[in-house]
């Protein structure tokens, strides 16, 4: 009994003092939480969706659950062999093109009416803040953070570690202009020594010009946000990015909802929706869309393409690694076709040519 509790002792001194490492970042406080505490979107001490999100869906006990996604065996879940990607000079692309650069999972760049953005960039070659314990798969790591040009915003959808990752974000300081983000997110920026005057933190519904003729709004998810043990004291969110010509959906993380469908109709459409597809269970679906509730999202939204993300590199849920991809496809096919956007990590999109093709690159690989 005495070795027991000594263990226990230990372990929780160990967590106690690993988790003031800067990289778990600092929880709102002071005049920052008394004004996100005015959001209509906080109740009861956190931020909550629009309509009840459970924590699991489906009749299988959280025990159950957890109990599978520790030691439940599937597999495929990671390629044997490397994911196939281009390395695209982003710092002499001319700027005048709109143009798309996907880094795998949800990172990606967006050059826009002269205007470059840099969507939850991950460099660090893993999705966890303990070293070494989710890394990214082979041949998707081409892009680091000495491969971006200076970026004028910094859009963060959420402070989750597979989307706002200390290691790259201290990386891209010196090129970063300013940075875009939910309520309370700021807090962990200043505390990694963040120019306050560089961050603009959003409730949903909001807006921001930016110049050129480009208007940044923010839009409801429904997810989840906290880093160590933490939970939905920041605000995760959605973009969108607005000109004459274009009108992008940048979906974050989320599960399915009527706000899809309400967010269509307000904008009265979309000309790209990037919605995630992958790292999805049954039981997280109310937080994670599955791929047939991508391709309803999508169509909710009014979209003439959809950019499937958030797969190809990293294991964060017990799926085949190219399931979501090719699950995607395969509903698409047999139902209402909308095009997909399917590019390699690195291949250039061009936003304002909606003839072009992509391969399905993710087949032939182990």
């Amino acid at each position: 009994m005495i070795i027991l509790v000594s263990i226990v002792l230990l372990l929780s001194i160990t967590i106690f003092f690993y988790i003031r490492q800067p990289k778990f970042g600092r929880a709102p406080s002071g005049e920052r939480l008394e004004q996100l505490q005015q959001s209509p979107n906080y109740k009861d001490g956190q931020f909550r969706n629009i309509r009840h999100t459970p924590n699991f869906s489906g009749d299988q006990s959280p025990a159950k659950i957890f109990f599978n996604f520790l030691f439940k065996k599937v597999p495929r879940t990671r390629p044997v062999d490397e994911i196939p990607s281009l390395k695209t000079d982003l710092k002499n692309l001319p700027i005048h093109e709109n143009v798309l650069v996907w880094f795998g999972h949800s990172s990606y760049f967006i050059q826009l009416n002269g205007k470059r953005f840099l969507i939850d960039p991950v460099f660090s070659g893993n999705a966890s803040p303990v070293p070494n314990s989710n890394k990214s798969f082979n041949g998707t790591d081409v892009y680091s953070a000495d491969d971006m040009p200076e970026i004028d915003y910094l859009l963060i959808t959420h402070d989750h570690y597979d989307h706002l990752d200390y290691p790259t974000i201290m990386k891209l300081k010196p090129k970063i202009g300013h940075i875009v983000c939910g309520l309370g997110v700021g807090a962990h920026l200043e505390y990694w020594k963040f120019d306050p005057g560089k961050i603009t933190e959003k409730d949903w519904n909001e807006s921001m010009f930016i110049s050129n003729n480009i208007t940044l709004y923010t839009a409801p998810a429904r997810h989840f946000s906290g880093r160590s043990f933490s939970r939905n004291n920041t605000l995760w969110l959605a973009f969108i990015l607005q000109t004459k010509e274009l009108k992008l959906y940048l979906g974050g993380d989320g599960g399915y909802d009527t706000h899809f469908a309400e967010i269509g109709e307000k904008f009265g459409g979309f000309d790209l929706a990037i919605l995630e597809n992958g790292q999805y269970n049954q039981a997280w679906r109310a937080i994670h869309l599955l791929p047939e509730e991508g391709l309803q999202a999508a169509k909710d939204l009014k979209a003439k393409r959809l950019f499937p993300v958030h797969s190809s590199k990293f294991k964060l849920a017990h799926h085949p690694w190219d399931e979501p991809l090719k699950t995607i496809t395969e509903m698409n096919e047999q139902g209402d076709q909308i095009p997909l956007v399917t590019p390699r990590i690195g291949e250039v999109v061009y936003l304002n040519d909606t003839t072009q093709v992509f391969s399905k690159w993710w087949e032939g690989i182990n």
